[in-house]
């Protein structure tokens, strides 16, 4: 007998994936899809944070995508894209969200950039820092909110929350092209609306 090579399955049960799982929803099994909000309401509410700088807003509204997808799945064609489907769902209820309450939000440049060092806290930094990172923040995200949708949202996902390009071109429904063009013309755009703030 030979010896297992790491990329066969171990002897633990794998996990079912999103398509399995969507067709046991679709079958009447609930329980499934309370499997597929736990894999993917992190993700969701992040975000939507993103999109709408507030926790409160953003639990709220990621709750409503849950409850969208779950009577919407049968209008899914793919199963298997669940995620990106959902993100997309969590994406347009964040910016309708946004449009109706006009939510003014902060995004820290550290995470525009993409830094993962993490943040000092609020007795390390001084008073004249907090409220220069205030306020570079509020300016970011005014820059942000003068992107295209399109191009704002590829970089949210992509450069913020980490996101595969595959996975925002789903959410996006576009090509991965159109998602690596999307980030490359909102990061151009933000530069050029920044150039005189940095």
């Amino acid at each position: 007998m030979e010896p297992r090579t790491s990329d066969e399955p171990s002897m633990s049960k794998p996990s079912p994936s999103d398509g399995a799982l969507v067709k046991r929803v679709l079958g009447g099994d609930r329980t499934a899809y309370d499997e597929l909000v736990q894999r993917h309401q992190r993700q969701a509410a992040a975000v939507s944070y993103r999109l709408l700088g507030n926790l409160h807003d953003a639990m709220e509204v990621t709750q409503d995508a849950m409850l969208k997808a779950y009577t919407s799945l049968g209008t899914l064609e793919k199963p298997e894209a669940f995620g990106g489907w959902l993100m997309r769902i969590v994406s347009n209820l964040s910016l309708n969200y946004r449009r109706s309450r006009k939510v003014r939000s902060q995004l820290p440049l550290d995470d525009l950039m993409g830094s993962s060092e993490s943040e000092p806290s609020e007795g390390e930094l001084d008073p004249a820092r907090t409220m220069a990172g205030k306020e570079l923040g509020a300016k970011i995200q005014q820059a942000l909110s003068e992107l295209p949708e399109k191009q704002r949202l590829a970089l949210v996902m992509f450069t913020i929350q980490e996101m595969s390009q595959k996975d925002v071109a789903e959410a996006l429904g576009c090509s991965v092209e159109a998602v690596k063009w999307h980030v490359f013309q909102g990061r151009k755009k933000l530069k050029e609306i920044l150039k005189d703030q940095m």
